[in-house]
């Protein structure tokens, strides 16, 4: 089967259960997923949040769709306005709000480069920037008797919501009988939700019918959603602790509207730190900073969670980043060999056989069927490797032919999971000199003299010299990325 002829599927969180993917528009995917609030250092759970729905996109885009993604960005909130207290007491919030907003906004475009996250076609819609029709939205909202205003405050009816509950699998009188009223507030049932919050003193405001004040966060998704991608879209992602109350209110406030909104909603497993929840006060607390100072590779926090399902949480450990660390070393060797060979001289060239280009297609086709099974990505990393060793035998076996074909398959699938794809390394005239030298002395059985002239090999190029059935391949050496 032809890799482009594969039927996407899945797993859609609103239905619960896998589903064949069919995009509103044809040859088009509009895609939505909830990005970060800017209060703080991006962290490596926000890293497989980004990797996760940029590995689906990458994936879209080869299958020939054109995709637009949006990922919005909450920079105005509690959190943010908190932070600025913090970071600039002295000053006034309605610009140090600002400043904190900048700031880490930076910070996480410096990790996802830092990562090798592509978002050069990425939307970015700020919170800020849509103050006015967010309003306008709220407007609707009471016009049509789902949202009220009470003293400044505006709040969302659950009770004229749509099946409410029904993203999150709840029962809405469960939910009502389990909510609680909190001080200072004004609204009708405990899970009526803030579209609208009146302004404290001090705090950042904007201008409103119900008074100055600043929207609620469920409302912004809306409004972007809607505005850049219309009432219906797609696929709508984010962290499987957003289904409630998040995605369940984004739901409904726009249901309320009349709007379709999402069609498929992905969302992923968190993450965490040798079995605990990630904190600041647990001391586990890892920047995607913190990450790339340690171990210098992103493609090893990209392994771990390729190894993992999307939906399923996943556990970070020093055991998971050392396996990530041979996983890694894997794939540089092969690349190496692949080099090592074109390097060789009077290396001979032997035939392949039909039934041999077979095999590999079968890796590329059981390829590409795992990612298109709701995006599988663990058994995908597994044929991977097979296909790795396969081709290794090709090399041992002189056939280029073949290990170059299979050479182009690991390349597109690399691409398709952002990893690096480890350069051919030019050599000087001295190396193969330096090999006939060998050669000759292993001929004469001078195997001391061979030992010595494989251990100057090794140290000069920085990598190590193997004797193998078919002759002998050479494998630079990563530095120890634990090493400073």
């Amino acid at each position: 089967m032809n890799k482009q002829e594969n039927k996407i599927f899945i797993y859609n969180s609103l239905e619960r259960k896998k589903m064949p993917f069919e995009p509103i528009n044809n040859r088009e995917v509009r895609m939505y997923v909830c990005g970060p609030t800017v209060y703080d250092e991006p962290h490596i759970g926000h890293a497989r949040s980004a990797y996760i729905f940029d590995v689906i996109r990458r994936y879209l885009c080869f299958k020939g769709y054109k995709v637009k993604f949006v990922r919005n960005v909450t920079d105005v909130d509690d959190k943010i306005i908190d932070k600025a207290k913090k970071e600039y007491p002295s000053e006034d919030l309605n610009i140090s709000f600002k400043k904190v907003a900048t700031k880490y906004l930076a910070s996480y475009h410096s990790a996802l480069k830092s990562l090798g996250i592509d978002s050069n076609d990425i939307i970015e819609p700020k919170a800020s920037e849509y103050i006015d029709k967010m309003i306008s939205f709220i407007k609707m909202l009471i016009d049509k008797n789902s949202a009220y205003e009470a003293s400044g405050d505006v709040y969302f009816d659950i009770t004229k919501a749509k099946n409410y509950g029904k993203l999150s699998n709840q029962s809405l009188d469960k939910m009502i009988s389990g909510a609680r009223f909190v001080v200072g507030e004004n609204k009708r049932n405990p899970l009526d939700f803030a579209l609208w919050k009146k302004a404290k003193e001090n705090e950042p405001s904007w201008q409103s019918p119900w008074g100055r004040g600043r929207p609620g966060w469920h409302i912004e998704c809306s409004a972007m959603s809607e505005d850049l991608l219309g009432d219906e879209f797609d696929i709508h992602g984010g962290g499987i602790d957003l289904i409630f109350p998040h995605h369940e209110n984004e739901f409904a406030q726009s249901q309320a509207l009349g709007k379709r909104f999402a069609n498929y909603w992905i969302h992923h497993g968190l993450l965490t730190i040798n079995g605990q929840k990630m904190a600041k006060s647990l001391g586990n607390f890892i920047t995607v900073d913190d990450f790339i100072t340690k171990y210098r590779d992103p493609d090893l926090l990209k392994l771990l969670f390729l190894s993992t399902h999307y939906s399923h949480p996943v556990d970070f450990t020093e055991e998971k980043i050392e396996e990530a660390k041979k996983q890694k070393k894997t794939f540089n060797e092969f690349f190496d060999k692949v080099n090592f060979w074109q390097l060789k001289e009077g290396k001979p060239k032997l035939t392949s056989s039909d039934k041999e280009k077979s095999m590999v297609d079968d890796f590329d086709n059981k390829f590409f069927e795992a990612i298109s099974d709701d995006f599988n990505t663990p058994k995908a990393l597994s044929i991977i490797f097979e296909l790795i060793d396969l081709s290794a035998k090709f090399i041992s076996q002189d056939k280029e032919d073949l290990f170059k074909y299979a050479k182009l398959k690991l390349e597109v699938f690399f691409n398709i999971f952002g990893l690096t794809i480890k350069q051919e390394k030019a050599m000087p005239q001295e190396f193969n000199e330096k090999l006939k030298l060998r050669e000759e002395a292993k001929k004469n059985k001078d195997f001391k003299r061979a030992d010595e002239i494989r251990r100057a090999i090794d140290a000069k190029y920085k990598g190590s010299l193997i004797d193998t059935a078919s002759g002998y391949t050479f494998t630079f050496v990563e530095v120890d990325n634990d090493e400073g």
